[in-house]
């Protein structure tokens, strides 16, 4: 049996398991290891699996697996929590790197202790690229209805990379989360699924949001998820264009300064522990 290095982080409560391929080889199997190490009883337990790998095309690529297995094109705090592991172990003493995802090349910038603004890029509004069967043209798609669970509700759906629908609600903390979340997730209406974030607006600047994650179910904070309310909000006219965003483990700063530009996110990453998980292998 061999043991395998791994990190064990998070941002704002956002739980990762950070897997190093940079200096060698992993498991062939990476979907089935996510699966076994995500498990919050057999395994580590987390959000996502972040696999590290060398880039042609940035400074450092990252792969992300959900808790199920399943590979997942973004995660906007994997990123913050990847770029402090290179730091913390002197692997880069840049101020901003390039990190390459399925989808598109993000960059972090180191804003202070522990503190990472990231340039998430623009967010995709057309319905086919989110994707979703809502809506039509060019987007965006904005307050639609969608009929589930024998309910009507209204979304707007916005894709950082990867897809998110929004839903407006007076009481985050009493909203139907897991019922409605899954069964949102796995509705016709996204071909590859979706992650539903919950809103709760308080003021121009300020919003209490909760996450539904496609194949991992409700976590503590969405990064991308953020960045999809900022935008969804903004839009809506229900926002300014800087505003805070709190999560169920801590709050991050968000800003879309015009339409045409990237999406910016600040906010926290940690490492909890190192540790050593068996895997098959002489």
């Amino acid at each position: 049996m061999k043991l395998l290095d791994f990190t064990k982080m998070h941002g704002a409560g956002n739980d990762f398991v950070v897997l190093d391929g940079l200096g060698g080889s992993l498991p062939d199997d990476l979907g089935e290891l996510a699966r076994r190490l995500s498990d919050r009883h057999f395994g580590v337990g987390a959000d996502q699996v972040l696999v590290l790998l060398p880039s042609t095309r940035a400074d450092v690529r990252m792969d992300i697996y959900d808790a199920d297995g399943s590979r997942v094109e973004m995660c906007g705090n994997g990123i913050r929590a990847i770029f402090k592991y290179l730091r913390d172990r002197g692997l880069s003493e840049k101020d901003e790197l390039a990190v390459e995802t399925e989808e598109r090349i993000v960059r972090p910038r180191w804003v202070g202790p522990d503190r990472i603004r990231v340039d998430m890029g623009s967010p995709i509004l057309e319905p086919a690229r989110v994707p979703t069967r809502l809506g039509s043209g060019a987007g965006p798609v904005l307050d639609e209805p969608l009929e589930v669970q024998g309910q009507h509700v209204r979304v707007s759906c916005v894709s950082m990379g990867n897809p998110h629908a929004i839903l407006y609600v007076e009481d985050v903390d009493a909203a139907p989360v897991e019922s409605l979340g899954s069964a949102i997730e796995n509705h016709p209406a996204f071909p590859n699924r979706v992650n539903i974030e919950f809103v709760q607006l308080l003021t121009r600047d300020r919003v209490r949001q909760r996450t539904w994650e496609r194949g991992t179910g409700e976590t503590l904070a969405c990064g991308s998820g953020a960045c999809a309310v900022a935008v969804a909000s903004v839009l809506n006219g229900h926002v300014d264009r800087e505003l805070s965003v709190e999560l169920r483990g801590g709050t991050l700063a968000l800003e879309w300064p015009d339409d045409a530009g990237s999406v910016f996110m600040t906010g926290p990453a940690a490492e909890v522990y190192r540790g050593r998980f068996p895997v098959e292998g002489d």
